[in-house]
């Protein structure tokens, strides 16, 4: 069963989904673009049976209530700060982290700079960011993919293109979920100012004169990547071990960027085996 409450955390609130008992162990998953926390519902559930407590947030700008103003609101400090004061409100010194998309670029940098508080770490289509960013500058395959993040960076334009025909294309990249997830998604879009907070994600901490400052992972990590991947390729996956120090496996499936819907039972699988093989109760 999924619980939806609000936390409130410093002056902001978020929107929030629970799944099992709040005394076990704690999992946060964190959601990418352009989706909200509603992605997770289903492995959330098949994780608390496990005896786990799963918390998702809407994250910021996501939620209505948690949206500041200005891109400077989405800088990376900002994104982790959300995850850690999460996990404090929930009481849990140490949790286990999940993250897709820019949920997993938020995620390889908190699992870097809080290496005592992550029990362990589960990466989602995105690999550790120097990885990528290698990728980006000598892969003529991954700067084509990455194309897009140039439009993202202009002010108001890509706000105009993608609520053209009713989000037209984003319901392309949404056309493995189900009406509810859909519905769920526009309810965020259709918000002007959360439209600009999500890509304020990219404005904030990508593009000229910006950079990611991660090193080495030494918690034990997953990373599963998608081989058809529309966004990331092969060489900015494969380049990912090189940055990790700690327990790492990699898992390459047939499928895409949205593996939670796409290829659900191998991701189902990996991430429960990951985490009770991680789990200090074992």
């Amino acid at each position: 069963m999924i619980d939806i409450k609000k936390i409130k955390i410093g002056e902001l609130e978020f929107k929030c989904r629970f799944s099992g008992n709040d005394n076990d162990e704690l999992v946060i998953l964190l959601h990418g673009f352009p989706e909200t926390s509603i992605m997770w519902e289903r492995v959330m559930q098949k994780i608390s049976e496990k005896g786990y407590f799963c918390a998702a947030p809407d994250m910021r700008g996501y939620s209505e209530n948690a949206c500041p103003s200005g891109k400077v609101q989405y800088h990376l400090s900002h994104l982790m700060e959300d995850v850690l004061k999460l996990a404090d409100k929930l009481g849990k010194e140490k949790f286990h982290l999940i993250g897709h998309d820019w949920g997993a670029i938020i995620g390889w940098n908190t699992v870097f700079n809080n290496p005592d508080r992550i029990l362990s770490w589960s990466a989602l289509s995105v690999p550790h960011p120097r990885a990528f960013g290698k990728a980006l500058k000598t892969d003529p395959i991954q700067k084509k993919k990455s194309s897009y993040i140039k439009l993202f960076l202009i002010p108001f334009l890509p706000e105009w293109r993608i609520r053209k025909n009713d989000f037209k294309g984003f319901r392309r990249l949404w056309k493995h979920c189900t009406p509810e997830v859909i519905e769920d998604y526009l309810q965020v879009f259709r918000r002007k100012r959360s439209l600009t907070a999500a890509l304020n994600y990219y404005r904030a901490n990508l593009g000229k004169g910006k950079r990611i400052d991660i090193g080495e992972i030494t918690t034990p990590t997953l990373f599963i990547w998608g081989n058809r991947d529309l966004a990331v390729g092969e060489v900015a996956a494969n380049g990912c071990p090189k940055y990790v120090t700690g327990d790492y496996n990699f898992l390459e499936v047939d499928g895409g960027h949205w593996l939670i819907q796409s290829n659900y039972d191998e991701v189902e699988r990996a991430l429960l085996s990951h985490l009770e093989k991680f789990d200090p109760k074992s």
